[in-house]
């Protein structure tokens, strides 16, 4: 019997977007031989499945749908919400209390790796990567970290703690500027993340653990911002403002030592599923530095963690069927809530 799959999508953060075009690219992959596929759509106005033309609501009590008179229960939630609540461990509790597996990271490991503030001094206890001096400021208690803030070494990164895309991220170069950026980043989340700028090379990297429990660590990319762009940010990601170079042209040294700590990373933070780290290498000081950790990374057609695996001979029909498959694997082994 073919099993229902639920592909959520969506979400309420400035990624929604985003996230309808990696789902439409998930679902164009994934075996509609083996799977009833169901695409449900997570926006404010209400969850739906979207059959066809028509806005189908989800009876979120139960995560469930009706179709053709018949009451459809999912076997599994293909999970690819862009930030708010698919990556920040809200829907993976949902579906915890419902009993109902998953593709991504568990709710402890994405609730903290989604806010940059508390992920980032975790990372660094680790002591196998380094990360930026940064200040963690919240609505209303700026004043409280002000000594903080003027002891950081300018340019500056302003961005959401807890966000993704680079949306609401600035470089901030000179004093004058830095309120404007912080006041920007505070219309999508009630915390930010002032971090000192590290110059040289952003390289991404990502990894999946299978359901045999064999690892995989994809070759790095190299991201180089163009067109007057300084860094990796929204038009780079999603107007072709950045050139993509995987695997990237890099000494052997230095690839194998990001995915040396990508796969170092994956395990000591919990993660599950697809994931993607980001970091930049100081040439100079030839030290690693560790940006964010990307627990459901984009999944359309020119998205950095597809050209990773086909670089190595994965079509995204078999990541994805991996994906899937790992899911089950885990949930056979694992308890509810403990992921």
């Amino acid at each position: 019997m073919k099993k229902n799959i639920a592909l959520v999508m969506g979400g309420y953060s400035g990624e929604h977007d985003i996230s309808i075009a990696s789902g439409n690219q998930v679902y164009g992959q994934l075996d509609h031989s083996k799977y009833n596929v169901y695409k449900i759509v997570i926006d404010r106005a209400g969850w739906y499945w979207l059959d066809g033309e028509e806005h189908r609501p989800i009876d979120r009590g139960n995560f469930t749908v009706q179709s053709d008179g018949h009451t459809v229960n999912f076997d599994l939630v293909f999970i690819i919400v862009h930030g708010n609540p698919g990556e920040n461990g809200v829907l993976q509790g949902y579906f915890d209390m419902l009993g109902i597996p998953y593709t991504t990271s568990g709710f402890y490991t994405s609730s903290l790796t989604f806010h940059k503030g508390y992920c980032n001094p975790v990372v660094a206890s680790f002591g196998i990567v380094d990360v930026a001096k940064s200040v963690l400021i919240y609505q209303g208690s700026q004043a409280l970290v002000a000594d903080k803030l003027a002891k950081l070494k300018y340019p500056l990164f302003v961005k959401p703690a807890a966000g993704g895309s680079s949306v609401a991220t600035n470089k901030v170069k000179q004093p004058a500027d830095l309120q404007r950026a912080i006041d920007e980043s505070f219309t999508e989340d009630h915390a930010v993340l002032v971090e000192e700028s590290i110059a040289g090379r952003e390289f991404d990297c990502g990894v999946f653990r299978k359901a045999d429990g064999q690892k995989i660590v994809f070759p790095i990319t190299e991201l180089i911002p163009k067109g007057g762009h300084e860094f990796f940010d929204y038009a780079g990601k999603y107007q072709g403002f950045c050139d993509e170079i995987t695997p990237a042209r890099v000494d052997e040294t230095v690839s194998k030592h990001i995915q040396e700590v990508s796969s170092l990373l994956y395990d000591k933070l919990g993660c599950s599923g697809i994931v993607r780290f980001d970091y930049i290498y100081n040439t100079d000081t030839q030290r690693l530095y560790f940006l964010e950790v990307n627990t459901i990374p984009g999944q359309s057609a020119e998205s950095i963690v597809p050209k990773q695996a086909r670089a190595i001979g994965i079509s995204p029909a078999q990541l994805y069927e991996m994906a899937i498959n790992a899911a089950f694997s885990q949930a056979g082994s694992a308890t509810a809530g403990t992921r």
